[in-house]
């Protein structure tokens, strides 16, 4: 059994990377090979590696001022903002709603949840009306705001549930100890839902980091557009795609998402099974 169980794993993993494997193996062709009708990976087949491809992202793109790595840097320092707000208010709120007695909370939580009922697109144009009216079209701030404000709801609901787990005890002691409540929030509730917290955050900042339509819609010029955009820019060009460009930027994209992952991996185990298993 445990060599079915290793083999159907194994299966599994070669399946799951195997786009990865295929985007690796495109950033280092020429574009010649990757149109090429005949496979160039297959042994006694000629194949010519190279590394031009990432050269590239760090020249500027043909008719505009800016490299792949200023859309990517945009990404980060918009994804990051938004996901370290929406789980800061996200997790206060929660703490709010599962802490203390408040009028219609139940109301106030279905609320919440129903601004995610309509696909975001649908008020694409009174948001668009909105940003031209406090100039902050063609802003990083402008994205900020609209990330974080989509995610809270997501936020409050995932942080809600982790709070709800944390014994009222650990609190009681710590203010009979003479904390504050902001103290006893900061050094036991958060410490306590930091696995709730990594698993909201990798939501959010998947979330956002993948998000087109507001980022296509909101910026018309490059200074803060962000990578989804980018990439959609590209359709459409008379030369064709670039695509060992395209599979080398795609690549150096996924990157941040996958080494945040690995980084919050423990928490993000401890999150996703928290509560299930009662003493």
């Amino acid at each position: 059994m445990k060599i079915v169980r290793m083999a159907l794993i194994a299966l599994y993993f070669a399946v799951a990377t195997l786009p990865l494997a295929w985007l690796v193996i495109t950033s280092i062709k020429h574009r010649d090979d990757v149109i090429s009708t005949d496979a160039r990976v297959v042994p006694g087949v000629e194949f010519r590696p190279t590394l031009r491809a990432y050269a590239e992202l760090n020249e500027p793109v043909k008719g505009k001022n800016h490299s792949f790595l200023h859309f990517l840097l945009n990404s980060a320092l918009i994804a990051l903002a938004s996901t370290l707000a929406s789980v800061a208010l996200g997790t206060s709120c929660a703490y709010g709603f599962s802490r203390f007695r408040i009028a219609g909370a139940r109301d106030w939580l279905f609320f919440i949840l129903s601004t995610r009922f309509l696909p975001p697109l649908a008020v694409v144009v009174p948001v668009l009306l909105m940003f031209r009216e406090f100039d902050l079209t063609n802003t990083r701030l402008g994205l900020i705001l609209l990330y974080t404000s989509f995610n809270l709801s997501l936020s409050v609901w995932l942080m809600k549930g982790f709070i709800d787990e944390i014994p009222r005890a650990y609190e009681e002691a710590a203010l009979v100890d003479g904390y504050s409540r902001m103290q006893a929030f900061a050094r036991i509730i958060v410490p306590q839902a930091a696995g709730g917290m990594a698993v909201t955050a990798v939501f959010c900042l998947i979330s956002a980091w993948n998000e087109l339509g507001f980022a296509m819609t909101l910026n018309n010029d490059d200074a803060a557009k962000t990578v989804p955009p980018y990439f959609q820019g590209m359709i459409g060009k008379i030369e064709g795609l670039p695509w060992p460009q395209i599979a080398a930027g795609a690549l150096l994209y996924v990157v941040p998402i996958v080494v945040f992952t690995v980084l919050v991996r423990k928490h993000l185990l401890r999150g996703m099974t928290f509560g299930t298993i009662k003493a």
